[in-house]
């Protein structure tokens, strides 16, 4: 990881000049993760401890625990399509980060990512903490994952959001070469160039306008906190984008807003801002490559 940055555009970040004139760029990622978590049938030593919904509920060493699979497993087998038919219905564009297991063993989802136009990003081999991954093995997961989503969804991917990173992943990610940006960082509302040979351009992606916290002691408690979060971010950015419009992601699981009661604040959300004429809705590959367009290395 390069040293830290703590200046960033020092108060006077560029304008973006957003396609159409847009106040803010909009940008919903949707998180395909389940099946590729932690559990002994995948080889692991326990079950999945992080983002379901009983927080604070210890790992099984040794054996399965049958409740947590059942949560990641509604994910994918209902949520996914509640969220995917949502942005069908309004014809609207979104990103997923895949994690190549995940969509080795559902790759329907895959196939209906890549038929409707989707941006496939890659998410990692596996749902895991790639902190004590051994550098090789990461090297290894990167090149199966963007192989797994060329061969399931159509296109090799152009962007890559592993989540929990390791110190040599951002390294590892330019030795590719094929990929045009990456999301594992927090820490603007604009994309900007890490400087390096080849220079790397970073989409931020977003922890707090993230349905993950309905997962967190100090989270959502119903649709309308996410709502209201949304809206509210959303309402400062357009304001500020008369002047100086900024971009802001939306991250979802199927797990997690595929459930009923959540799925219906994600679509009023849509329908909020598909009320805005000046919101870009898009890929973050579209972000990227007017980026490199306007803003080269």
């Amino acid at each position: 990881m390069s040293p830290r940055d703590l200046v960033g555009y020092g108060g006077c970040p560029p304008h973006p000049r957003w396609p159409g004139e847009a106040r803010v760029a909009v940008q919903f990622v949707l998180n395909i993760e389940e099946g590729a978590e932690s559990c002994i049938l995948n080889g692991d030593a326990q079950s999945e401890a992080y983002l379901h919904e009983l927080p604070g509920r210890p790992p099984r060493t040794g054996e399965r625990d049958l409740s947590v699979e059942g949560m990641y497993e509604y994910g994918s087998r209902a949520g996914v399509w509640r969220i995917l038919e949502l942005f069908s219905a309004r014809a609207l564009p979104l990103t997923a980060f895949a994690v190549g297991r995940a969509l080795e063993l559902n790759p329907q989802i895959g196939h209906a990512l890549g038929a409707a136009g989707h941006e496939v990003a890659g998410h990692g081999y596996r749902w895991l903490d790639y902190r004590d991954i051994p550098e090789d093995e990461e090297r290894r997961h990167i090149r199966l994952t963007l192989n797994v989503i060329e061969r399931i969804c159509g296109k090799r991917p152009i962007g890559w959001y592993t989540g929990r990173v390791s110190q040599n992943t951002r390294r590892l990610l330019r030795e590719d070469g094929g990929l045009l940006y990456s999301s594992d960082a927090y820490n603007d509302d604009l994309p900007y160039w890490l400087p390096g040979s080849p220079a790397h351009l970073v989409i931020p992606y977003t922890l707090v306008n993230n349905d993950a916290r309905y997962l967190l002691p100090n989270g959502f408690s119903s649709g309308e906190d996410f709502f209201r979060l949304l809206k509210d971010a959303f309402d400062l950015l357009w304001q500020e984008g008369a002047q100086r419009p900024k971009m802001m992601s939306v991250g979802l699981h199927g797990r997690i807003s595929g459930h009923p009661a959540r799925a219906m604040a994600l679509a009023r959300f849509l329908d909020y801002v598909q009320g805005h004429g000046s919101a870009w809705i898009c890929r973050r590959e579209e972000i990227a490559r007017h980026w490199i367009a306007e803003f080269p290395a």
